[in-house]
């Protein structure tokens, strides 16, 4: 088995005099839920070009699945899935139809198609639906669908770029539970493009950031919470006076304060002791009755490395 799914080394590709990747390298360990983010134009989609053949680089290289993006484009898209920009799908046909046309596509057999098209339509819980023209349907309902075209033919890494994008709270929720139990039950690795940095947090084995083509980290959700932006600390109590919180805003550690309802939130420059503020409140006179701290979320850390690498 594949140590990574997908390596690259110095990975570039420019347009004229615009330079989209840069000198990207990373390794993506295989059976992984791997997020990419960055900005509008930051290279995400090109990358994800690259990865599957579809544009050769400018210079560096990358191996997918083990074999050359140069070399060996048509292997590396026969064992990969990929939703980008459109979903893939003809709105005159059912969702039955539409599987069981990519079905003949792959070659399936037609026992493997007819197991594999109610399998992913029940996994997915489209099965009561599989005879709707899905032209009919909501923009989830087809995301729904194009994520189980991704999957037909059993591929080892399948790209996802922004398959939440454009859908209501509800409907990313169910696309992102769905994903996640097909990784897990089919082991496959995913390559995930999103803008929604919660989303990347809940499912993410591991994201990498890239800005203006530039690779800027690869790392896990957690790590980059507890160094990559401010730290959180709430105290529960009472007694956090006007002149206390004046004291407070002046001190270096201390980047932000609300206070109300008995609450009081300091956010903390880097990662800083919190017992000497413990210390600081209750000589102060406050009646301290809970502190919780709290790592930066994934968003939070992800603002400060934009920042950072400006």
């Amino acid at each position: 088995m594949l140590e990574y799914a997908i390596q690259t080394d110095g990975l570039s590709r420019s347009f004229g005099a615009v330079r989209a990747v840069d000198g990207v390298s990373m390794q993506i360990p295989a059976g992984t839920i791997f997020g990419f983010l960055g900005p509008n134009g930051s290279g995400k989609t090109t990358t994800i070009r690259l990865l599957l053949g579809l544009l050769e680089p400018s210079r560096g290289s990358a191996t997918v699945l083990g074999f050359d993006s140069r070399a060996q484009a048509s292997e590396i898209r026969q064992r990969t899935g990929a939703l980008l920009e459109h979903p893939g799908l003809y709105e005159r046909l059912s969702a039955q139809e539409n599987l069981e046309f990519y079905a003949r596509v792959w070659e399936l057999s037609p026992a493997e198609r007819d197991a594999r098209v109610k399998e992913l339509l029940t996994h997915m819980g489209l099965w009561d639906r599989r005879g709707d023209q899905v032209g009919n349907w909501s923009r989830g309902m087809k995301q729904k669908l194009a994520v189980a075209r991704a999957m037909l033919h059993r591929p080892s890494l399948i790209f996802l770029d922004e398959p939440t994008a454009g859908l209501d709270p509800v409907a990313s929720a169910a696309l992102r539970e769905d994903l996640s139990s097909l990784v897990t039950r089919e082991g496959v690795t995913v390559f995930l493009t999103t803008h929604n940095l919660p989303e990347a947090e809940s499912i993410c084995d591991l994201v990498g950031v890239i800005r203006q083509g530039h690779l800027l980290t690869v790392d896990s959700p957690t790590h980059l919470r507890s160094h990559g932006g401010e730290q959180k600390v709430e105290f529960v109590g009472q007694g956090f006076t006007p002149a206390l919180l004046e004291e407070l805003r002046l001190r270096p550690e201390v980047a932000g304060i609300e206070a109300g309802n008995g609450t009081l939130t300091l956010a903390l420059r880097d990662d800083r002791l919190v017992a000497p503020l413990v210390r600081l409140l209750v000589e102060a006179g406050c009646d301290i009755e809970e502190v919780r701290k709290g790592a930066a979320s994934l968003e939070q850390a992800f603002l400060a490395l934009m920042e950072r690498d400006a």
